[in-house]
């Protein structure tokens, strides 16, 4: 699904004769935060942020080529700013992200419309590369050789809406595990970690800018640190981020299982403003299908983990990703991972289909399962644990929980809808406000009386 980063206010009162840029952002939260440091590069450089992709002189598209899907999603965005380009003589297409940095040659040969193609380590080169500082473009059409190694800082730009009150903050870039169905390795290079200072001091100046919710992204949070032969450093940042004041929530993205010690356990259950929330993909419950990924940990290590969790985190609330269909997956090794999902009964899980991608090696193992098969074992699932989800959230009626207000609901104007701690952003479930009192606003945190569950969301009244 594609984020659009605009701001109407800058799209309306933008100086008479002011560039303006549009930009596009799809994917993960990783690039979003690139897409605002693209966005802030350009502002300083003389550039305002415009909604109307017509009224664009720079139109920019922030891509993502994880999956096959993704692929699609992002031609066709390209492609439908290439319409606005093309209806705006003087204007430049940019292609940027994931989909440059692997595939920029072939696309160069199939979409001559787009004037650059900026890869994953070239955001800071932006303006120059392209010219618009006033130079001579530097960037022509074709791949950029080498790994990508752009790390930004909290010194670099980067641009954060009007009245934004959640924001992800990325404290690290790359990855340095070799999941064999996996291609960010190549695309994002090798582990590059912040240092625990310069992510407080990012925090601190979002907070400063009235973000009251920060979450924590990485290809691999809990390898943070490992690159600096500093294993003890998202432990460090989670206590760290506790003592920041008005930073009210701070979770925990893309934390994986291998890497997460006792200390960082007892980081998150002691610090207050760490959500109890933890979001650990696991791929699969089957060791025979995690020693083909080359993940990291066997079945028995997992279950070890989320029972450390649930016993020393009070109402922690779990969510996993899994990958069905992965090659020489069997019915038997799908069974261990149904039997293992209605087992351990996570509050939100995400079921993807294995895509097979190119450079991988997965794409080139032999048991490639067919299409149907894959589907269809997701779909099952899925059902599982929309039955488990829908049970878990009944279980929330009748208690009081503390809710981050976001605003009017995107169902109707006639409810509030806001997050409660085990919510992130964009991915999961909203919790609606009946009747809310004339006092409550946006970027409050209120106590909310739950009335009502879904499949996916909660109802309540404002208590408190």
């Amino acid at each position: 699904m594609s984020t659009l980063i605009s701001s109407s206010s800058n799209a309306s009162h933008s100086p008479q004769g002011a560039r303006q840029v549009h930009l596009v952002s799809l994917g993960c939260p990783k690039n979003r935060v690139d897409s605002e440091g693209i966005v802030g590069q350009l502002q300083r450089d003389g550039w305002t942020l415009t909604g109307d992709p017509a009224a664009a002189d720079l139109l920019i598209v922030n891509t993502c080529a994880f999956i096959e899907d993704s692929k699609t999603e992002s031609i066709d965005a390209i492609l439908g700013l290439a319409d606005h380009k093309a209806a705006r003589p003087g204007s430049k297409l940019v292609v940027a992200g994931c989909l440059a940095q692997r595939h920029a040659a072939d696309l160069a040969r199939e979409l001559p419309e787009v004037d650059a193609f900026v890869g994953t380590g070239e955001y800071d080169q932006l303006s120059r590369r392209l010219g618009l500082d006033g130079g001579s473009p530097t960037l022509v059409h074709g791949e950029r050789k080498g790994r990508p190694d752009y790390l930004a800082d909290h010194l670099e730009p980067r641009y954060v809406a009007p009245a934004t009150f959640s924001a992800y903050l990325k404290i690290a870039e790359g990855c340095d595990q070799a999941c064999s169905f996996c291609i960010i390795p190549k695309l994002r290079g090798a582990q590059r970690s912040r240092t625990v200072e310069d992510c407080v001091a990012e925090a601190r100046a979002l907070v400063d800018r009235g973000v009251l919710e920060v979450n924590l992204v990485a290809q691999d949070l809990t390898h943070y640190g490992m690159d600096r032969a500093d294993p003890r450093a998202l432990t460090r940042l989670v206590r760290e981020l506790g003592r920041v004041d008005g930073l009210r929530w701070v979770r925990l993205m893309y934390a994986y299982p291998d890497n997460f010690g006792d200390d960082l356990v007892d980081a998150i259950a002691e610090t207050d403003n760490c959500c109890k929330y933890i979001d650990m993909p696991l791929q699969h419950a089957s060791d025979a299908v995690l020693t083909a990924m080359k993940r990291r940990t066997t079945r028995a290590d997992i279950e070890a983990l989320l029972q450390r969790l649930r016993d020393r985190i009070a109402g922690v609330v779990l969510r996993t990703t899994m990958l069905v269909g992965h090659p020489g997956e069997t019915e038997a090794d799908f069974a261990q991972l149904l039997e293992f999902v209605k087992t351990w009964r996570f509050d939100r899980l995400g079921c993807f289909a294995y895509s097979r991608e190119d450079g991988t090696l997965s794409g080139r193992m032999a048991g490639q399962v067919p299409t149907a098969v894959k589907k269809a074992r997701r779909d099952r699932i899925t059902r599982a644990q929309q039955n488990i989800s829908e049970a878990i959230l009944q279980g929330y009626v009748g208690q009081c929980v503390e809710v981050l207000v976001e605003g009017l609901s995107e169902e109707t104007e006639l409810l509030l809808q806001g997050r409660m701690r085990g919510q992130a952003p964009d991915i999961d479930g909203v919790v609606y406000i009946n009747d809310a009192p004339p006092d409550i606003g946006r970027a409050q945190i209120r106590r909310v009386l739950v009335t009502q569950a879904g499949a996916h969301d909660l109802v309540g009244e404002v208590v408190a």
